[in-house]
């Protein structure tokens, strides 16, 4: 008996191993990360992959630009695409090289199951071609008589006998795939521009090579490799068990691949069209998120704007790496980058409304009962009620994580981290403690310690060092990671007799001279 799907299933794309990683490729994998440890705190089974894409074109000219051959290029390569992921502690479950021998295995199998229904046919191909972004266009979408409309340079005309795969066969299936499920394409903007594009005639694709031989060989015609972008789309199944019943049944379909939206035409078309082609199901949602912009333009290396992670986390840290760009930016639309924006970020949120917050209340625990959870013996009003209010908000607002809009569940997020300093100032254990309220002063501080706690809980998915280093400072045995919500979450789970510590300050202030 076949196993039933059990796992929600998130990718990024495979990325380009033509050099080394920026702030841009960094984007989406953070996104992606904050999504799978969100639905792990909720109780998932994830599977998140990610990884590089090795072949065509674009990599064996970088490899020739370097004076190596490709293989070895990629093999150099490769690590920097780990070290970034180490860098941002990014918890992905597997990571794809289209090199591995399990993955061009897995596509020659699926593409011989197209040769064999009769989707592929040999053809002349003749027409323009991008090689930066191993797109074929037509004379009409070209810039300025003859530039990329992605990258802005001038593309090269492509001339050779290839196989095709019959995509216009599956424009009518493609256009009802979108009617039928409106969230297959997000967001809605994205979905309208793929289904322009498919409603106004789809052309056969190009499905393989044979000017170069860095690829995965075609298994029926020695001196042709397939082209870059059937062997990449197919990392999401091979990736996943692809021939293994059992481990692609828990897997497959993806719950959500996160693209950039250059890319969009691939993964919305061409891939859904193979996947029908193939007899297999198509993903449950594609995701594709605007571009980061510096100065105004794309980043990217062409354009000088290709910026290190390592450069941002050197200076402002890996907690506010993560947080920055997915508080600062809709998630979706453009966005622009500045050092400025990051800076005055961490300052605001980071530093003053969390950082202060905790350590705030940890020197009043620290002070007033030796550092030790208190009972919380007194009374409860309006200014309880309001904190609550506010928890409510929080816990409501970070189900938006679902819906990959980020931006709004940890501005609601931080509503709670901004309502336990109003909290602070409406109760003032200060004064309580000078007029012998102690009864007051133990519920006011267990409210407080309790609110840190959910909070370390809450920005687990976002900022796993900050929230282990909070959750270490409250003194609760139990194991951060294993946590699930809505129990963790619960008010009132702070065990009295917790013995806090104030340690190092969460958010320094930054040296921004």
């Amino acid at each position: 008996m076949t196993a039933a799907k059990d796992t929600f299933y998130i990718t990024t794309p495979i990325y380009y191993a033509n050099d080394v990683p920026h702030i841009g490729h960094a984007y989406t994998t953070v996104a992606a990360d904050v999504l799978a440890r969100w639905r792990r705190l909720n109780g998932d089974r994830v599977f998140f992959l990610t990884g590089t894409d090795e072949h065509g074109q674009k990599v064996a000219q970088a490899a020739a630009d370097r004076g190596v051959d490709p293989q070895r290029h990629v093999d150099e390569i490769n690590p920097r695409w780990h070290d970034m992921n180490r860098l941002l502690r990014i918890s992905n479950d597997d990571f794809i090289r289209t090199t591995d021998p399990r993955h061009t295995k897995r596509v020659q199998e699926f593409m011989q199951r197209l040769y064999d229904r009769g989707d592929l046919y040999t053809a002349t191909y003749t027409g323009p071609y991008c090689v930066r972004c191993e797109g074929y266009y037509t004379i009409e979408e070209l810039l300025d008589g003859g530039l990329c409309p992605i990258h802005r340079k001038p593309v090269e005309r492509l001339e050779q006998e290839n196989w095709f795969f019959r995509l216009s066969r599956y424009a009518d299936a493609l256009l009802d795939l979108y009617d039928r499920h409106p969230d297959f394409v997000r967001p809605a903007a994205r979905l309208n521009e793929v289904r322009s594009f498919v409603a106004a005639g789809l052309d056969d694709i190009s499905a393989s090579r044979s000017a170069f031989d860095w690829g995965v060989p075609v298994p029926w015609e020695p001196g042709h490799v397939f082209y870059v972008w059937f062997d990449a789309l197919l990392n999401y199944i091979t990736a996943s068990g692809y021939g293994d019943s059992d481990e692609f049944a828990r897997r497959w379909p993806a719950d959500v691949h996160l693209i950039g939206k250059d890319i969009l035409r691939f993964h919305a078309v061409y891939w859904p069209a193979m996947l029908m082609a193939a007899g297999v199901e198509v993903p449950r949602q594609i995701f594709a998120h605007g571009f980061l912009l510096v100065g105004g333009e794309k980043m990217g290396k062409s354009n000088a704007t290709g910026i290190a992670p390592a450069q941002l986390v050197e200076h402002f840290g890996r907690d506010c790496y993560r947080y920055y760009f997915l508080r600062e930016i809709s998630f979706g639309h453009d966005g622009t980058f500045s050092w400025e924006s990051m800076s005055d970020r961490y300052t605001a949120d980071l530093a003053n409304a969390l950082g202060n917050l905790v350590n705030r209340v940890l020197n009043m625990v620290g002070s007033y009962c030796d550092g030790v959870v208190p009972e919380p013996t007194g009374a409860t009003g309006e200014p309880e009620a309001r904190l609550f209010e506010d928890l409510a908000v929080a816990t409501d607002g970070l189900e938006a994580f679902d819906r990959l809009d980020f931006q709004r569940g940890l501005a609601d997020l931080w509503t709670f981290v901004s309502g336990v300093n109003r909290y602070v100032e409406a109760r003032a254990p200060w004064a309580q403690r000078k007029a012998g309220d102690s009864d007051g002063l133990h519920t006011t501080l267990y409210t407080c310690v309790d609110a840190l706690r959910i909070i370390a809980v809450l920005i687990l998915p976002v900022m796993p060092d900050a929230a282990e280093a909070l959750w270490a400072k409250l003194g609760i045995g139990d194991d951060l990671h294993g946590l699930r919500l809505p129990r963790a979450a619960t008010r009132g789970m702070l065990p009295v007799g917790a013995r806090t510590t104030r340690g190092d300050v969460l958010f320094p202030r930054l040296d921004d001279t």
